[in-house]
């Protein structure tokens, strides 16, 4: 008598992962984030494994976390995934200031960003 369940947004041989609340600018995440679009998966894993960004390692976690839902929630083969999406979004923004001066204070600002990884399988080409 419950409600009825969500219909799926992803295709069936799709599965995501969204890491929220990352304390790092979108523009500075974007970058690693771009470092993994579109390639096979062990490939982005070797790539964010030898970054040298500090936020890589919080990357990587999400990525193992979507090519965990594919295995276990969606029986996906793990070698067969692609990056097929990774996009990153804004999220809220602490204000501080720190004092400057002559009696004067100046603003800092410090963001946060949401990151989502959909992975997709891909037929293997024999």
């Amino acid at each position: 008598m419950g409600k009825s369940a969500r219909p799926r947004t992803l295709a069936d041989t799709e599965a995501k992962a969204v890491a929220r609340m990352i304390r790092v600018s979108p523009q500075k995440l974007n970058l690693v984030a771009q470092l993994i679009r579109g390639k096979k998966v062990a490939a982005a894993l070797a790539d964010l494994e030898f970054s040298r960004k500090r936020i890589a390692s919080n990357v990587r976690k999400c990525l193992e976390s979507a090519i965990a839902n594919a295995e276990n929630n969606h029986q996906l083969d793990v070698d067969d995934l692609i990056v097929s999406e990774a996009h990153v979004g804004k999220a809220l923004v602490m204000k501080r200031f720190e004092a400057k001066g002559r009696g004067r204070s100046g603003r800092i600002e410090k963001p946060f960003s949401h990151l989502t990884i959909v992975v997709r399988e891909v037929e293997a080409k024999a």
